[in-house]
């Protein structure tokens, strides 16, 4: 499963997920919100596509329709309200455990630069931890886990054929016009894919 298909199984898992359209010509962003603007293909090399993150309504109609003229024949654009990180990381999920890697703010802080807070391995009840052990909650920890078993659940055929199931997730908030937090913190996931 890449990036494509991972979008449409995200909305079917019934985990928290980004509440992501299908960007269109027609498509009428309000300008009183900032959005998010990603590309997936449906087949080929779809690591490193272009996005357009934390953009205004006029900003991302000029950038879809952009990304729309370039990618309509090989994938899709979507749209989502842009949101401000708390923490982010990914979980790396198969059928004996589950790894749990966390950074501060935006999860570009760990996959483009490396950073890292914390490493967690879950096997049965064992959890093993490297580096900042207080950077996740138990709670945080738990409901991660809990969403991971429920990924588990839904792709053991995959897992069964030795498959990984990567999850990228953030602690976020929504954000107003000026990136500024706004309301309650809330779990959001917003890719999934196989290895």
């Amino acid at each position: 499963m890449n990036k494509y298909l991972g979008f449409y199984e995200l909305k079917r898992l019934g985990i928290p997920t980004v509440p992501w359209q299908m960007f269109t010509n027609d498509t009428i962003l309000d300008n009183s919100n900032l959005w998010t603007l990603r590309v997936a293909t449906e087949g080929g090399d779809d690591l490193n596509l272009p996005r357009y993150v934390g953009v205004t309504g006029e900003e991302s109609l000029i950038y879809g329709k952009q990304l729309l003229s370039k990618y309509k024949d090989v994938g899709i654009v979507i749209f989502y309200p842009y949101f401000i990180a708390e923490k982010s990381g990914v979980m790396d999920i198969n059928q004996s455990r589950i790894v749990i890697e966390a950074v501060s703010e935006d999860l570009w802080n760990l996959v483009t630069h490396g950073n890292r807070e914390v490493t967690l391995e879950i096997c049965d009840d064992s959890k093993k931890a490297i580096g900042n052990e207080m950077f996740l909650t138990e709670n945080e920890i738990d409901e991660l886990q809990k969403y991971a078993n429920i990924i588990k659940s839904k792709f053991r055929n995959d897992m069964a054929e030795g498959k990984s199931l990567i999850a990228e997730w953030s602690y976020a908030y929504k954000s107003d016009i000026n990136k500024s937090s706004v309301g309650e913190r809330y779990l959001v996931f917003y890719e999934i894919r196989s290895i």
